[in-house]
């Protein structure tokens, strides 16, 4: 999905077809904003889907790696106003793969529905209580969030992917968000 030409601090990576639209947005601007913010250069061949990002001179590689996430967060199902999130220093971008664990369509299919869970409650649990964004597309689950909210989040989903019931991953969330939210006011008590 990605390659690096490690002399000009080049990135190429695939986007699907469909999500090329929502990476340049509606007269560029979605393209044009992330180009701006960063100092880089995004190129898009739209019939190959494939997407060159380069520095601009002054920029450094670190904004290239931004933009490199911007970009994978979009091939991987995020709005863009949510994938936005990743220009954060602090923010990263995690990606499980469900073809790791399971090959046939029809688990592909219902490992998807427990993650999204009924009326998209089990998704919806994951990010407030993990404090993370999370994408299902295809076949990957990714995930947005600082460093602890996102192993919280992959935690969960691996937890629903090894087949843990929907309320057993729920209280771990839970007890999870406590613990977060003791550390955001300073309280380091124990659990």
């Amino acid at each position: 999905m990605e390659r690096q030409d490690g002399l000009k601090g080049k990135l190429r990576i695939t986007v699907s077809p469909d999500r090329i639209g929502v990476l340049i947005g509606s007269k560029g601007n979605v393209k044009k904003m992330v180009e701006e913010d960063l100092n880089v250069k995004i190129n898009v061949d739209s019939a190959t889907g494939v997407v060159e990002i380069e520095p601009k001179p002054g920029a450094d590689i670190t904004s290239v790696l931004k933009a490199r996430d911007f970009v994978r967060a979009i091939a991987y199902g995020f709005s863009p106003k949510r994938a936005l999130r990743l220009l954060d220093e602090m923010q990263t971008l995690e990606v499980i793969d469900l073809k790791e664990f399971y090959r046939r369509r029809e688990d592909l299919v219902r490992v998807k529905g427990r993650i999204i869970g009924e009326s998209g409650k089990a998704r919806r649990m994951i990010e407030e209580m993990a404090g993370a964004g999370i994408s299902i597309y295809d076949h990957y689950v990714a995930i947005i969030g600082d460093f602890e909210q996102a192993r919280i989040a992959r935690e969960a989903v691996l937890m629903l992917i090894n087949g843990r019931q929907h309320r057993t991953v729920y209280n771990f969330l839970k007890a999870k968000n406590a613990e977060l939210k003791r550390r955001e006011w300073g309280l380091w008590l124990p659990s």
